[in-house]
This record gives C-alpha cells, sequence and structure tokens, in this order.
C-alpha cells in the first residue's frame, strides 16, 4: 500500500467528489487546522455534537443501544464532562475509491489537552458523514470547537483491487449523514 500525496488527493477530491467540501490548503488562523496536508487531510468537526450522560441511568450495550445515554447539542463550542465522551461528525462527506482504505488519527492539539479523537478505518466505496468519538481523558471539562480541525484522514492505495468493497456489502453505515449511532 502507498500513503496518497496531497495532489492525489487534490485530484479525487475535483474529479471524484472525495470530499466535499473540500479545502485546497491548511487552514490555521485562529483556529485548529483543516484542509489539505501533505499526505492527508484534516477534517473539521461540524456544530452536531451527542455527549454521553447517564442522567437516565442506561447500560452502554452495542447490540441494543439507547439514544437517551445522549444529550444533543448543536453549539460551536462542545463541553464534555470530565472522563466522558461525545459523538460528533465531519464536516466533510466522504466517498471513498474502490480501491483505498483511508486511517483517521486525532489532532496532536486535542491530543496534548488528553483528548482523543477515535474513528474505525474508511473501507473501500464507503461513502458519508464520518462519525467521530471525542474522549475526554481529563478530571476537567473539556472544549471541542466546531468548524475547526478535529482529526486528519490518510489515504493508503491498495497495490490491487478488492474483490468485494464496503458498497458492494451494503454495509449498515453506508450514507450516513448526521452523527450515527451504533447499529447491529
Amino acid at each position: 500500500m502507498s500513503v496518497m500525496p496531497d495532489s492525489w488527493i487534490r485530484e479525487q477530491a475535483h474529479s471524484a467528489r472525495m470530499i466535499e467540501p473540500f479545502t485546497e490548503k491548511l487552514q490555521r488562523d485562529g483556529v485548529i487546522s483543516y484542509g489539505l496536508s501533505s499526505y492527508g487531510y484534516d477534517a473539521r468537526v461540524s456544530r452536531e455534537f451527542k455527549i454521553f450522560t447517564n442522567v437516565d441511568s442506561a447500560i452502554v450495550d452495542p447490540k441494543d443501544f439507547s439514544s437517551a445515554s445522549f444529550v444533543d447539542r448543536d453549539t460551536d463550542v462542545c463541553v464534555i464532562p470530565p472522563n466522558s465522551f461525545a459523538l460528533a461528525r465531519t464536516v466533510e462527506y466522504f466517498r471513498i475509491p474502490r480501491d483505498v482504505l483511508v486511517i483517521c488519527l486525532g489532532k496532536s492539539t486535542y491530543a496534548r489537552c488528553g483528548i482523543i479523537v477515535n474513528v474505525t478505518p474508511l473501507e473501500p466505496e464507503w461513502e458519508g458523514h464520518v462519525t467521530l468519538e471525542f474522549s475526554n481523558t481529563t478530571p476537567l471539562p473539556a472544549r471541542i470547537y466546531a468548524n475547526e480541525g478535529a482529526c486528519q484522514f490518510i489515504f493508503l492505495k491498495g497495490h490491487s483491487t478488492c474483490e468485494t468493497s464496503y458498497g458492494d456489502r451494503s454495509g449498515k453505515y453506508q450514507g450516513q449523514r448526521g452523527v450515527t449511532l451504533p447499529r447491529l
């Protein structure tokens, strides 16, 4: 597999609508950086957040997940309680080519504050808004800033095309819009 450079990412964003909206160059004046970088794309977090709460004494069960475990917020600044987490989504909508796998890493600005961003790989021919998990590992409340950088996507091109893509399997998260909760 090869890590794809900025020129390839730009070309795919324009010709195949791989990333919409697409920011041509890294934006960083007064914000947590986002946009095209040398070997990746730094995506922004939207204003849509689901903050974990235990008000209803819900049990976290991936096979029977209750939306009562979250409080919805549409805001420019999300405050995550200590030792808790929030779900959000990218501003950008992604369409992954059939011969590409995408991995995501959190921004160092957040990591240095004890905030971890988790995303599973984006598989070949997956498309949608990416659901992001922000974990606040600190004993203090933590802020996440909407419309600013949240994570970096790295595009890995396979040596050959896969036999079965996520799109072929009609994966359960295909075409997701908004923050998407666990599905079975």
